[in-house]
């Protein structure tokens, strides 16, 4: 949990943080991070997300945007009738990138799933001496609190989203060129 206090001493909500990982037996660190670290096309790798693309600056340079479309998080929009909008979107923008440590972070610039604050790292860690022995994911996060969701189920369909997304990127591997 971070600080619930701002810099003026007024008391904020807690922000909510979670840390999912994947374990990768088949690939390497060095095979998985070119896959992730092209942040313009994450939907080629995470399950419930239909299109992702950039919309300003360079992919993979900090500062770029991506625009995300999907329905793993469900949508806080309605329409006209009051039914909720099929899917769900965000606008985020890449913050950081270490090539040597194979991690970057982003920010959730808008969204219509009620995220605020949202900051996120992904990073590649290698096991092993030599990092032959697969690797493992890490995806932490840190949200202000979401209406409707509970931390927990938040966590889960990380979890569940992370699981996926690296059986994929162990199948994918075999695609490229290293």
């Amino acid at each position: 949990m971070v600080s619930n206090y701002h810099s003026n001493g007024a008391r904020s909500k807690p922000q909510w943080e979670g840390k999912v990982s994947a374990r990768l037996a088949k690939a390497t660190a060095d095979q998985i991070w070119p896959l992730l670290n092209d942040f313009f096309n994450l939907h080629k790798w995470f399950p419930g997300l239909a299109a992702c693309y950039g919309i300003h600056g360079t992919n993979g340079v900090p500062g770029c945007i991506r625009h995300c479309e999907g329905s793993s998080i469900p949508s806080t929009d309605t329409n006209t009738d009051g039914h909720s909008q099929p899917v769900s979107w965000s606008t985020e923008r890449l913050t950081a990138v270490d090539h040597g440590q194979r991690s970057l972070s982003y920010e959730i610039v808008d969204s219509n799933i009620g995220f605020k604050s949202y900051v996120s790292t992904v990073k590649v860690v290698p096991q092993g001496d030599d990092g032959q022995d697969g690797c493992v994911i890490e995806w932490s996060f840190s949200v202000d609190p979401v209406a409707g969701l509970v931390l927990d189920e938040l966590v889960r369909m990380y979890k569940v989203g992370l699981q996926q997304m690296a059986g994929r990127l162990e199948d994918g591997v075999k695609d490229y060129d290293f």
